[in-house]
């Protein structure tokens, strides 16, 4: 049956590497087979779905997503990054507040909030964004691992370990996790020059897109000017005059709620203005929508349709006054998706971004999230239960609509989160774990610093060609046996592996963080990999003097 279940997972972590299947139907096939030929029984291949970490991820989803809706991290960014000339400079002032969110919160809304901002720098002052972002992005996955909540990977780890009586609170990795996180980052800040100005530079988008927007009743651009909180010019947008009770004002006047702001933009530059939470805009979602053929008029008979609000066309004119182009694509904002699928204007629609920032829900968003991460800090209760209830709180206070806290919940994370736990199960169940722990004892021949070292490379090797998940689905069970078996602490093992399993700087499809990064920054393969190699390499020497000297 060993031999079955290694062929099994063998199977499954070529499938995953090789990108012949999802990740969750090659993890779902695998679980399937070895229920039926009986490896391990339904409810350990299938725990994951009541797995502690797992349900943990997910409540931290609504909660991140709760702290972004409220436009936080942006206005933070842009504060940061007002007096920035230099890359270095912009990763200085970042590094610290950047950290600190990212072993609080999940790191993708963080640098999916850091990318226009990068891309802003680039523009009006020079900054190359490939000099910024995936420091940054290298940034966020080191400090992400400091922490229990930092990363879905250490709540795995966290959650398999309570299952065998290894408890890992919430700063248990941070004793390796940390040295490692502050030199990383410093290897990360003084290499940054080696991306320079070489690369792909996406093209630059023509602004053919008129953007009006009315400034919200509860703006916090009310009584500053477009300039001071950098709404007048942009890499995507460009703004164009600002209207009040039907007259033009000079672009440098202190606005107030009800003025209308004009802006020439690109595409992206539509949503960029849409998650602006300086604007203090209606909680509604934005949509492109392609226009019915038959109709005629022009776009402001779209607002007396049900509700719908038109903030931008292909157009040089006033929208309102623009005419309905059959097949033509427009943004509107509208409450529901019921609103655009009843409007006989409307043919095809796209939901293109989440709720306007609400901004003066900032205070209750971040007392929430304090209070789950003080609650698990002191151990007042176990940390599946805060974050589900700093989740329904999003909900209760209006922080987020429930709506929006459903679509906060990535499934196909969370089912593959689900399935590597079933995939240490079977690793688990069959016997595999002690023949890997028996192997990894030999290799060591008995010492404490060679299973120190074999762990934090062996973590680095995987994490980098399969998921971290899978990673440390396999090498928890692995690590608690070995433990077990010497005098090494299962809670410092662990928190080797939670830490290396961070070292996702080679391969640019092992991190969410690294997808998001790649492809709108421009940076190449080659690149990527040249930059990744003193940071890994770096981390894992660090990694393995800080393990040797905890198990000293």
């Amino acid at each position: 049956m060993v031999v079955v279940a290694a062929i099994i997972v063998i199977a499954t972590l070529v499938v995953m590497t090789a990108g012949w299947a999802k990740p969750v139907v090659a993890l779902g096939v695998a679980l399937v087979i070895a229920g039926l030929l009986g490896i391990a029984p339904a409810s350990e291949l299938f725990g994951g779905l009541s797995n502690s970490g797992v349900l943990t991820v997910g409540a931290m989803l609504v909660i991140a997503k709760g702290i972004v809706q409220t436009g936080a991290v942006a206005r933070t960014t842009r504060k940061l990054l007002r007096k920035a000339h230099t890359a270095e400079g912009a990763l200085l002032r970042l590094a610290l507040p950047v950290g600190a969110a990212s072993g609080l919160m999940n790191t993708t809304p963080i640098v999916a909030m850091l990318i226009p901002a990068s891309k802003q720098l680039e523009q009006t002052r020079g900054i190359p964004a490939r000099e910024v972002m995936l420091p940054i992005a290298h940034l966020t996955t080191l400090a992400g691992s400091i922490t229990l909540i930092g990363t879905s990977s250490n709540l795995l780890i966290a959650g398999m370990a309570a299952d065998r009586g290894v408890d890992m609170g919430m700063l248990s990795f941070a004793p390796i996790a940390l040295p490692v996180a502050v030199v990383g980052v410093v290897v990360v800040i003084l290499t940054a020059r080696l991306l320079g100005r070489k690369g792909r530079t996406p093209a630059l988008e023509k602004p053919t897109w008129r953007v009006e927007i009315v400034v919200g009743d509860n703006a916090l651009v009310r009584g500053r000017s477009a300039a001071q909180v950098g709404l007048d010019s942009a890499r995507d947008y460009r703004l164009l005059a600002i209207r009040r009770d039907g007259e033009t004002l000079p672009r440098d006047a202190a606005l107030e709620a009800g003025d209308l702001l004009i802006f020439k933009a690109t595409e992206p530059g539509v949503t960029v203005l849409w998650a602006s939470p300086h604007l203090g805009l209606a909680a509604q979602r934005l949509y492109a929508v392609s226009l019915n053929t038959g109709v005629s008029g022009v776009l402001a008979e779209l607002d007396e349709d049900r509700g719908l609000e038109v903030i931008a066309a292909q157009t040089r004119g006033p929208l309102n006054a623009t005419p309905i182009v059959p097949g033509a694509t427009c943004y509107v904002t509208a409450t529901s998706e019921e609103m655009l699928d009843e409007s006989e204007h409307v043919s095809l629609w796209q939901d293109k971004a989440g709720s306007a920032p609400q901004p003066r829900q900032t205070w209750t968003a971040l007392g929430i999230l304090a209070l789950v991460v003080l609650s698990a800090s002191f151990g007042l209760a176990p940390i599946e239960f805060t974050s589900i209830g700093g989740a329904l709180l999003m909900v209760i206070t209006g922080v987020l609509p429930a709506r929006s806290a459903a679509r906060a919940l990535d499934w196909n994370v969370l089912f593959i989160l689900a399935g590597s736990v079933g995939l240490g199960a079977i690793v688990l169940a069959s016997g595999l774990a002690d023949i890997l722990a028996s192997a990894i004892r030999s290799l060591a021949g008995g010492s404490e610093v060679l299973v120190i070292i074999v762990f934090a490379v062996m973590t680095t090797l995987l994490t980098n060609v399969i998921s971290n998940a899978a990673a440390a689905s396999i090498l928890t069970p692995v690590a608690i046996t070995v433990a077990a078996a010497s005098s090494v602490s299962p809670v410092i093992l662990l928190a080797l592996v939670g830490t290396c399993i961070s070292f996702t700087f080679l391969n640019p499809y092992s991190h969410q963080t690294n997808l998001m990064v790649i492809g709108p920054i421009g940076y190449s393969t080659g690149q990527f990999v040249m930059y990744g190699i003193p940071v890994l390499l770096t981390g894992l020497v660090v990694a393995c003097a800080v393990g040797v000297a905890l198990t000293s």
